[in-house]
């Protein structure tokens, strides 16, 4: 299995690690940390040296409540660590954005991925995308990130999820991207409960069906806090248990701030895989 990422393809025949790199001052767990593109640079020079195969540049923080920069902010925080990266660093770029602008500069600057929280749902959105021959990262999320965690609710968090996934996988073919340029992403933390992220954990396998490989992120997220009881800068072990678990289950793509650990995690995960997994 292969990802096409504009001029370049990734080989997902094991799961690889797509490497957190913040650029914004309030992120939930290294806010403020690479703000400076100087200091973004260096640290996709960690991601990559760790094994990383991908390096998420975000300059939305996505945490509930957390205040949305306007469009020249984002701007200016993730168009010159693209631009570095792509200039310095031998790696797929991934942009972490909704916004159609963002989306057409980022891909000018040398960004290969657009990763969406909002799934591409904004039609000026996914056609930016589409039209930069990116590959494309559509994720699930009940609401804003503003008021998503106010009760979120699901009949049936798994189905509901899965046929959200499914029409967005047909609406971004219908836009033009290549079947092998899409990533999908149930969004644990999201719009979701605890419950609700278990129970996607649990049924994974349903999401390896749907045609396109499965990207999962729950490094140092709210869900390991309530399983292990510790805060953000202690949720190592958490992570990268739930990273093997999923590289198990059949994820290609596991989204971490801790690179080296995780690759060490999804490797044993991924030597577990059993092709009668059932979701």
């Amino acid at each position: 299995m292969q990802l096409r990422c504009r001029t370049r393809w990734l080989a997902l025949d094991q799961p690889v690690v797509m490497g957190v790199l913040n650029v914004t001052p309030d992120s939930f767990s290294d806010g403020g940390l690479y703000a400076a593109p100087a200091a973004a640079l260096t640290q996709a020079r960690r991601l990559l040296a760790a094994g990383a195969a991908i390096i998420d540049v975000g300059g939305e923080s996505t945490r509930p409540g957390a205040v949305r920069p306007s469009v020249a902010e984002e701007m200016d925080r993730v168009l010159p660590v693209i631009e570095r990266i792509a200039a310095e660093l031998d790696v797929v770029i991934s942009v972490d954005t909704s916004r159609p602008e963002v989306v057409q500069a980022s891909c000018a600057a040398g960004a290969h991925l657009i990763n969406d929280i909002r799934g591409l749902r904004a039609p000026a959105t996914l056609a930016a995308a589409a039209a930069a021959g990116a590959a494309v990262c559509v994720m699930h999320m009940q609401g804003e990130p503003q008021t998503m965690q106010q009760a979120p609710y699901y009949a049936d968090v798994v189905e509901e999820v899965e046929a959200y996934l499914r029409a967005r996988i047909a609406e971004c073919r219908a836009a033009g991207i290549a079947a092998d340029a899409i990533l999908i992403d149930p969004g644990f933390g999201f719009g979701k409960t605890q419950d609700h992220n278990l129970a996607l954990f649990r049924h994974l396998g349903r999401f390896t069906r749907l045609g396109v490989p499965l990207l999962v992120g729950v490094s140092r997220k709210s869900m390991v806090g309530q399983l292990t009881g510790r805060p953000v800068g202690e949720r190592l072990a958490g992570s990268v248990s739930l990273a093997a678990l999923a590289a198990a289950r059949g994820a290609a793509v596991l989204r971490a701030h801790d690179v080296a650990e995780t690759v060490d995690a999804v490797r044993v995960g991924a030597a577990l895989r059993s092709p009668l997994e059932e979701g």
